[in-house]
């Protein structure tokens, strides 16, 4: 019996040899940080007619690519102009070029350090995903995955590596719009958009000229000769029919101008039977404007029939509105009590492709020309404003658009249904320790509960959500802590994120127990296939007590080569992070190389006969959350002074071994499993119990029964 229990003990550790083994040979496909790639290759293959690429250049810097003379598309990187950390917390560079209409050509993946995604996902998903773009627009609504809305365009996503493509795809996004914007291929969004408003038809009021300009129903644009002669000062026209100080205050322009077919601007202004005939000539979304003026012409000498008026044009929001002939009418008098005598008076028709807005502020351009020479002049403008008031115009409600939600708020948004059941599992957990005094004493109860717990935990966090943690998450923290730290990195994946900050809680308040026990996919599948072991009698591998003491200290030295690492090269640490199989088992469900994929097999295998040998003996993260053991502030694991002497009773039957020969819970190595607190309740089972009740047995047997004399 003995040579045959320190055979299986040599098995164990020869096996625990072999899994450091594998851990540290096969590093080579752990992660692959892809070198930089030269984009002057990449834009020739997106456009091989290409006969000249420009320098890269500008605010916003990109490439212009040219067949002979003519510009056939623009190239950039996303670094350039929009650096987004990614996963592993260094941005995705990508080249991207577009054509001279604003749609995608191409995108190509210059540089990544994503551990996540090429920890067995290839590179050719990475690149698959962005050649999705080539066709779409930079005007385009893009969003990856999701459901599916009117206004937006959906690309798919990339299984295991959700984060990174999104971060990608407003990389993407946002430098194209940039580019484009600056060069004038897309304009910049509204921030309020103004929905058409109607004019009040029944609007009316007998009244003159002094109050339709007094109330703005009527607008002036005034200018004096010194005004117009500082609009040229600096100017090659500067002294060009400049002024003499004398002429200064001059009247030169008096232009008056409205908004002619509302009600009570036009019928007052050009009568009525004008008026009508102006409304029955308008077509269905048709404007009119009246403008009367002396001094400077607002038609110019130079108008001819079938030209445009080049001195005077509408401006409302970004749309600029020029008159032709046709669009003009004169007016032959104003029936306006009190108004001015003009030199010119004119109707100017506003069409309907123009999409005029009539509640919405609108200016009058006044272009003021002086000649250089036969051929050559100069030009400077002058505006005036225009609102139809308030009681002329019905206008709707504006409409706020919509605000652009930020990349950690689209991803919480995607992720708000594993956000409300992961914070439904941890209330829950949170109630089972509040209340575990009461649940021990309900044995059946309690573990069939911890046993669906674990499942809930294997399944949904680990295989469904991804959200297993892992050491190589403390190193970007620590890194992102010394640097320039920011939580938008860490918020980009809400489950581990909520798991982060439950491990950290329970760490403060219980130590590491709470999480490798109850939150870790990898502790919780190894549990559940033990359980299964145990429960078909499968022979169980206990270690002296001497070599498991020794044993724990292996995951203390992984943890600090790992960190030692880490401070030279997080990519080098990540590469020797793949002891933990967490990537292989939940992130790529065992889609990978077959060295990682034996491995993580093999530490499951080793878990049939002995309990949770890879969280005991290797896990470099459950050594880092043990560390932070000694400022844990409870103690709820209830102990007797019996426990140890000279009753072993809860030590024997720790799985894991957390309990010492003495009676004392090593709480860096408890998984809090609570088997040793059903024992220390059950006085059929717990020796110090027994002891007690039949002591008490004992007293009642001894008790003599009074007996009444009558």
């Amino acid at each position: 019996m003995l040579m045959n229990r320190l055979n299986r003990i040599n098995s164990i550790q020869l096996l625990a040899c072999i899994t450091l083994l594998f851990a540290f040979i096969c590093p080579a496909h752990a992660l692959f940080v892809s070198p930089p790639k030269d984009p002057i290759p990449l834009i020739h293959q997106i456009f091989p007619q290409a006969t000249d690429i420009g320098e890269k250049s500008g605010d916003v810097p990109f490439w212009t690519i040219k067949n002979d003379d003519e510009i056939i598309g623009y190239a950039f990187e996303t670094n350039d102009i929009n650096k987004i950390p990614a996963y592993s917390g260094e941005p995705v560079n990508m080249l991207v070029a577009i054509d001279p209409q604003g749609i995608y050509l191409g995108a190509k993946v210059l540089e990544h350090h994503e551990p996540i995604i090429l920890a067995g996902i290839p590179e050719s998903k990475l690149y698959k995903f962005v050649d999705q773009y080539p066709g779409l627009k930079v005007s385009d609504r893009l969003k990856v995955g999701g459901n599916k809305t009117d206004n937006m365009i959906h690309i798919d996503g990339l299984s295991g590596a959700t984060v990174t493509v999104m971060v990608m795809n407003v990389a993407i996004t946002k430098s194209a719009t940039k580019v484009a914007r600056s060069l004038g291929i897309i304009s910049a969004s509204d921030e309020v958009i103004m929905p058409m408003a109607t004019i009040l038809p029944d609007v009316y009021q007998k009244s003159d000229w002094q109050t339709l300009v007094g109330d703005g129903s009527i607008r002036k644009l005034h200018l004096n000769r010194k005004t117009v002669d500082e609009a040229f000062a600096g100017t090659a026209a500067e002294h060009v029919d400049e002024a003499q100080p004398e002429q200064k205050q001059d009247t030169f322009a008096d232009i008056y101008y409205a908004q002619a077919n509302l009600p009570n601007v036009g019928r007052n202004l050009l009568g009525d039977a004008e008026y009508n005939w102006l409304i029955r000539t308008l077509k269905p979304n048709e404007h009119a404007i009246a403008i009367m003026g002396n001094g400077y012409s607002f038609k110019g000498s130079g108008y001819v029939r079938g030209g445009i008026f080049d001195r005077i044009q509408v401006l409302q929001n970004e749309d600029a509105v020029a008159f032709r002939d046709l669009d003009h009418n004169r007016i032959t008098d104003i029936y306006l009590d009190g108004a001015p005598t003009f030199k010119e008076m004119s109707l100017f028709i506003i069409r309907e492709h123009h999409e005029f807005n009539p509640g919405t502020n609108w200016q009058l351009e006044l272009l003021v020309r002086r000649q250089l020479g036969a051929v050559d002049s100069l030009f400077t403008s002058f505006k005036g404003d225009y609102d139809a008031l308030d009681s002329y115009v019905y206008r709707p409600p504006v409409v706020l658009p919509e605000p652009e939600l930020t990349l950690t708020q689209q991803v919480w948004q995607e992720k708000n249904v594993e956000v409300i059941i992961l914070g439904i599992l941890l209330l829950t957990l949170l109630a089972t320790l509040f209340f575990q005094d009461i649940l021990v004493r309900h044995p059946t109860f309690l573990h069939n509960f911890r046993h669906g717990f674990l499942v809930i935990t294997v399944v949904f966090i680990g295989w469904v959500w991804g959200g297993q943690l892992s050491v190589v998450n403390v190193f970007t923290f620590l890194q992102a802590f010394m640097s320039d730290f920011s939580w938008d990195l860490f918020l980009l994946d809400p489950v581990i994120f909520i798991l982060w900050g439950a491990a950290a809680a329970t760490v403060l308040l219980w130590g590491r127990a709470v999480y490798c026990g109850w939150l870790c996919p990898f502790g919780a599948l190894q549990e559940l296939i033990n359980v299964l072991a145990r429960h078909v009698k499968i022979p169980q591998v206990e270690l002296p007590w001497a070599v498991h003491e020794r044993l724990w200290a292996i995951k203390y030295l992984i943890l600090l080569g790992l960190f030692g690492l880490s401070l030279d090269s997080l990519a080098l640490a990540e590469q020797f992070a793949e002891i933990e199989p967490f990537k292989t088992t939940f992130l790529l469900k065992f889609d990978r190389e077959w060295p990682f994929i034996i491995y993580a097999l093999l530490l499951l295998l080793i878990n049939v006969f002995s309990r949770k040998f890879f969280c005991r003996y290797l896990c470099p993260l459950g050594a880092a959350l043990s560390t932070g053991n000694s400022i844990r502030l409870f103690d709820w694991l209830k102990r007797r002074p019996e426990c140890g002497q000279p009753c072993k009773t809860c030590a024997k039957e720790c799985e894991i071994q957390a309990i010492h020969p003495d009676g004392t819970i090593n709480m860096r190595e408890c998984h809090y499993c609570l088997d040793c607190q059903i024992t220390y309740f059950n006085d059929e089972k717990c020796p110090p119990l027994k002891k007690i009740a039949r002591k008490k047995q004992k007293y009642k047997e001894q008790q003599i029964q009074t007996v009444e004399v009558t």
